[in-house]
């Protein structure tokens, strides 16, 4: 008997090395199977397999791998013998067919999947996913890339979240078998047999890497920490044994090491990337400030909610504004291919309307740490409005007029401005180039840069914040500020003098299809949420009354596309973070080609005079705010609504050039109500910002 079995292992042993080659089509393994009256999940369990996979072996989606491809093989053999092909099911070929007459047409080929590729499971079993938990709305179908006829090397989709038992959750709800028990060799499978990853976002930028996003379990299984002990550098010590494992399979690690975000690469050949990154949710990855409690979700939810802002945004590389930021770069790379006439040979040359290399700020530009201000001042300077440019959002509030005391009014009403920086980076023409240092130019609101001017004359209405200050006051003498801004103080009037200026010839809408981008990605997951562009006033505040709970993961995506654009603005000039820099040294940031203080000040500059335009024309019919931050407004009214004071025309239409209720960005939506009392308590007697709790007491303004 032993003999028999040791002879029947051996035959075992060859079925395995020839199962490549005999299996039937899937359409005829589905057949076979339901001739002989078999469910799939019985042959799951005869197999050992799930009920998923021998779905989807029948689909054509995936292959069954060694050793059960075998016994599948077996089976479907045995169920040929018992079950052939009726006669008349046998197609007629045509007498061109080169093989013999009676005979079928070949097969079709076999999936493009390699039979060492993972099985897959179409649909998440109810036992991983609570029936009662709604996915994302408008999520991919399975294996988006494929359905939408673009590069099978994504047919996956742009990421995978992976649990502890190997289940790797992708977009649409495909699930894949992932092998891979260390870091390096979930690595080398990721790019070997997952087809994950993203097209570029522009024909010279690259495609984007695949994700793998790790559950606490996941982390677990691959030998990682269930906490960082480093909690100031965030990073696995050098000494850990993944480290050593990367490194001795020639892996490399960016330079911010093995973190709650990773990026595992080799050096690029023959243009080719070979990289991966990791997003490690027991790290804290997904910061709940972003994204709520999308990092505590069922990893197929975590799929959903990440698939859905990979597919409209970007495949995520780090927090919502390391996002911003790389955005804008994969929209407009720095560089495309150019040939090189001496040699033949393509060479990376800048692209036009994109920024193209690190570029020092004009000295007024540069936060205090930066190399440019060495020696300029002395050390622990406080730097003047004259020798800094300080473009911030606007913090302002006003004691209450008796006028308004006795008027009667109930409520204070805050309004707020959808998508605020985004919308303010709209068509705004900003430096891509070094400043040119000018002395008493004639001011050009084309030339974007900053200017040494004089606004202190201007006269501002006291009910009114000034539009040339962050805190609202009216400057007192000549300062530093963005071509927005002096722009703006012409159109109000002015007679602007420079005195100094540095100014970019090289110029445009850097930002246009950052902001498109980000645009439709807002206003699509709003109508997910149920509140649409063609809404009336009354329909907007109705459906936004409520939005968030109509499907929380999509509530999640909103908050995270809101905090990338917020994020994104505020990147561009980010400082140092190592408590061991020293004044005067440069830090990683500035080899960025994205680093430019000179945006965001412009950025930040027409978010405010945009907000002070619009307040402006509601103080020409009467109405006046008691208080602003950054994007919220806060108004006396009659009524709890938005309605109750918003100006509108005899035929009902919103007062042009004011504020008006939507979705889409740089219009208002409902920010919060409270109380008149509430209002004059805040004001009178905690001397407090009533825009920044409007919404409640303890609860922030977003800023969006």
């Amino acid at each position: 008997m032993s003999d028999e079995n040791e002879l029947f292992s051996a035959v075992d042993a060859l079925l395995e090395q020839v199962a490549h080659e005999d299996l039937p089509p899937p359409a005829e393994r589905k057949r076979l199977r339901e001739a002989a009256g078999l469910s799939q999940a019985q042959i799951a369990t005869a197999l050992g397999a799930r009920r998923e996979a021998v779905g989807n072996w029948e689909a054509g989606r995936t292959e069954p791998r060694p050793p059960k491809r075998a016994a599948y093989a077996r089976l479907l053999e045995g169920l040929a013998t018992r079950f052939p092909i009726p006669a008349e099911a046998v197609p007629t070929v045509p007498a061109a067919f080169s093989g013999t007459p009676t005979e079928p047409p070949p097969a079709p080929p076999a999936p493009t999947t390699a039979p060492e590729e993972p099985a897959a499971k179409k649909a998440v079993s109810t036992s991983r996913r609570p029936a009662a938990r709604k996915a994302a709305p408008k999520k991919p179908a399975v294996s988006p890339a494929a359905a939408a006829g673009t590069d099978e090397r994504f047919a996956n989709g742009p990421l995978g979240v992976l649990d502890g038992d190997g289940s790797l959750y992708c977009v649409g709800g495909l699930v894949l078998d992932c092998p891979a028990k260390t870091v390096p060799a979930l690595v080398e499978w990721t790019l070997a047999e997952a087809r994950l990853g993203s097209p570029r976002l522009h024909r010279h930028g690259n495609d984007g890497d695949p994700l793998i996003v790790l559950t606490d379990a996941a982390a677990k299984r691959l030998g990682l920490p269930a906490t960082l002990e480093d909690r100031r550098g965030l990073r696995l010590p050098d000494d850990h044994k993944v480290i050593k494992q990367l490194t001795k399979a020639e892996w490399q690690l960016s330079g911010r090491g093995f973190g709650p975000w990773t990026r595992i690469y080799r050096p690029m050949q023959q243009g080719k990337r070979r990289c991966v990154q990791l997003a490690v949710l027991p790290w804290d990855a997904l910061d709940v400030r972003s994204w709520g409690d999308t990092g505590q979700l069922p990893a197929p939810d975590v799929a959903a909610v990440l698939g859905t802002y990979a597919t409209r945004v970007l495949t995520p590389r780090g927090t919502t504004a390391v996002c911003g930021l790389e955005l804008m770069t994969a929209l407009r790379p720095p560089t495309r291919a150019v040939k090189d006439e001496s040699t033949g040979a393509f060479v990376p040359g800048p692209l036009p309307g994109s920024l193209n290399r690190p570029i020092d700020p004009a000295w007024p530009e540069a936060p205090d740490e930066h190399p440019v201000l060495v020696g300029r001042f002395p050390e622990h300077h406080d730097r003047t409005p004259a020798e800094t440019i300080n473009e911030e959002s606007l913090t302002w509030f006003r004691p209450l007029a008796d006028q308004e005391v006795a008027e009667g009014y109930t409520h204070a009403v805050g309004i707020d401005v959808n998508m605020a920086f985004a919308a303010a980076a709209n068509r705004l023409n900003v430096g891509l180039g070094p400043a040119r240092e000018v002395t008493a130019p004639e001011f050009d609101p084309k030339l974007p840069g900053s200017w040494l001017v004089d606004l202190s004359g201007i006269e501002t209405d006291p009910r009114l914040p000034s539009p040339f200050t962050p805190d609202g006051e009216r400057p007192d003498g000549p300062g530093w500020y963005s071509t927005t801004t002096v722009a703006y103080a012409t159109e109000l009037g002015a007679c602007v003098e420079p005195i100094e200026a540095f100014v970019r010839d090289e110029s445009g809408y850097y930002l246009d299809p950052w902001y498109q981008r980000l645009r439709d990605a807002y206003v699509a997951t709003m109508a997910d949420l149920g509140v649409t562009t063609g809404m009336s006033e009354a329909e907007f505040l109705t459906a936004m009354s409520g939005y968030k709970s109509v499907d929380p993961q999509a509530a999640a995506v909103l908050a995270a596309i809101k905090a990338t654009a917020k994020g994104g603005i505020g990147k561009l000039q980010e400082r140092p973070r190592s408590i061991r820099h020293k004044r005067g040294e440069p830090w990683p940031a500035l080899k960025r080609v994205a680093w430019s203080p000179h945006i965001r000040a412009e950025v930040i500059a027409k978010t405010r005079t945009n907000m002070h335009r619009k307040m402006s024309r509601l103080a020409a019919i009467g109405l006046y705010p008691v208080a602003v931050n950054a994007d919220c407004a806060v108004y006396l009214s009659h009524g709890p609504s938005p309605l109750d004071f918003l100006p509108h025309t005899d035929n009902g239409k919103p007062l042009p050039g004011g504020f008006r209720l939507g979705v889409s960005p740089g219009m208002v939506k409902h920010e919060g109500t409270q109380s008149f009392l509430w209002l004059a308590d805040m004001i009178e007697n905690q001397n407090a910002n009533p825009a920044r709790e409007i919404k409640g007491p303890g609860i922030l303004n977003e800023g969006e």
